[in-house]
Formats: C-alpha cells, sequence, structure tokens
C-alpha cells in the first residue's frame, strides 16, 4: 500500500487509511519525504503516529516499544518528527510487531503549511503466516 500525501494546509491531521495485516505477524511502514516547502521549525512541523487495534475503527496509539523495530516510539505513538529543513528530504521507516490486525499512520501538521511537503507513506506486510514453498517455475 502506498498513499502519496501533500501535507499543506493549517494545522490539520491526514488520516492515513488502515492496513489489515491478517494472516501476517508484522509490516514495515515508510515514509519518503520531499524538500520541504516552508521553513519547518518548533512551530512549524509534521508528526507522524503510528496505531494499532484488533477491530477496524477503534485504533490506538501504539506506546509500547516492544510493538515495534527499528525506531523509537512516544507514549501519543510518535515515531517520526520532522521539524527542520535538514530532515527533508528523507526516508524514515519503523516496524511493527505488536500482533494487532490493523494499523494506520497519521500525518499531524503543526502551524500554518502554505506551500506544502510532498510525502508518501508505504507499508510492507511481512512473516506471512502461511508462506508458500519456493517457486518451481522453470525459465527454460
Amino acid at each position: 500500500m502506498t498513499a502519496a500525501v501533500v501535507a499543506s494546509g493549517n494545522a490539520t491531521t491526514t488520516t492515513g487509511s488502515e492496513i489489515d495485516l491478517q494472516g501476517f505477524e508484522g509490516a514495515f511502514v515508510m515514509c519518503n519525504s520531499g524538500a520541504e516547502g516552508d521553513t519547518l521549525g518548533s512551530s512549524l512541523k509534521y508528526e507522524f503516529k503510528l496505531f494499532h487495534g484488533d477491530t477496524s475503527g477503534s485504533l490506538t496509539a501504539v506506546t509500547s516499544q516492544l510493538d515495534v523495530t527499528d525506531a523509537s516510539i512516544a507514549s501519543d505513538g510518535t515515531w517520526l518528527t520532522l521539524d527542520d529543513n535538514a530532515e527533508t528530504p528523507q526516508v524514515s521507516g519503523i516496524g511493527y510487531v505488536g500482533g494487532k490486525q490493523f494499523i494506520r499512520v497519521d500525518i499531524v501538521r503543526t502551524g500554518n503549511h502554505s506551500t506544502g511537503t510532498p510525502m508518501s507513506l508505504t507499508c510492507i506486510k511481512g512473516h506471512p503466516r502461511h508462506a508458500g514453498g519456493a517457486s518451481t517455475y522453470n525459465l527454460a
């Protein structure tokens, strides 16, 4: 799943799409951010928050470091903050191994982003419960 986003506008939240991990034990979420369109700082920033849940529509913030890999997570689910122009463009990611069926990433904007910053979120499901065997396809 890839969702392209051009995050602009006033302090609003872009709610991501829920990803159904049924049949998988984890996932890796990547944020690909382009060059910032505004001067980022403590009052003009983007925060990326990871949510999970057993039921679609009932997700809560991931708060335990035991539920994630490859990045630290704050008590409100924030795993990435872009608040300095030196931080963009970049590719950042976080692994999810929390065991819930659904995950989602929200982008929270603080301040008035007049131009915006291009970005996308990509989710790769991993550790399938029932993986197929090696391919027997022959190119000869």
